[in-house]
């Protein structure tokens, strides 16, 4: 069929501005080891930004990138690895994607989906540079597997 409506996941990136260069499910790590290492209990925060901030989104948006080329969370072609933001996004894996427009990511992914979180990887699967939301603030999380 050929009018096939392409997958929720495909089309939140795609409003989000990230182009999908490939579904790389066994590059990352083991998807609940990375949601674990951004909302497990002992987690903290490398920026925390209070979410009344009149700047909050901007200040997100700056600490996220900092932090994700920190730990070289880009590949050589600017690639990473991302879990679809979306409901059922886990259950999807990580999928390969470049960033073209480079900046104010979390606020792209607010944008389209309503919350700036997400949980991002290097494509070699071991940085992690991830947003959430947690009582009243932002956190940009990073971990090392």
């Amino acid at each position: 069929m050929n009018d096939r409506q392409e997958p929720e996941w495909l089309d939140a990136l795609g409003r989000c501005g990230l182009e999908v260069t490939g579904k790389a499910a066994s590059d990352g790590p083991p998807v609940n080891a990375a949601i674990y290492a951004v909302s497990g209990f002992e987690v903290e925060p490398v920026t925390a930004t209070p979410a009344s901030s009149p700047h909050a989104a901007d200040e997100l948006d700056e600490a996220w990138h900092r932090h994700a080329a920190q730990v070289s969370l880009y590949g050589e072609h600017g690639e990473f690895l991302i879990l679809p933001p979306v409901p059922g996004g886990s259950q999807v894996g990580w999928v390969r994607v470049k960033d073209p427009v480079g900046k104010n990511l979390p606020s792209r992914i607010c944008a389209a989906t309503g919350s700036p979180e997400f949980i991002a990887v290097s494509v070699n699967g071991r940085h992690l540079c991830a947003t959430s939301v947690e009582e009243s603030d932002y956190w940009v999380v990073v971990h090392e597997f």
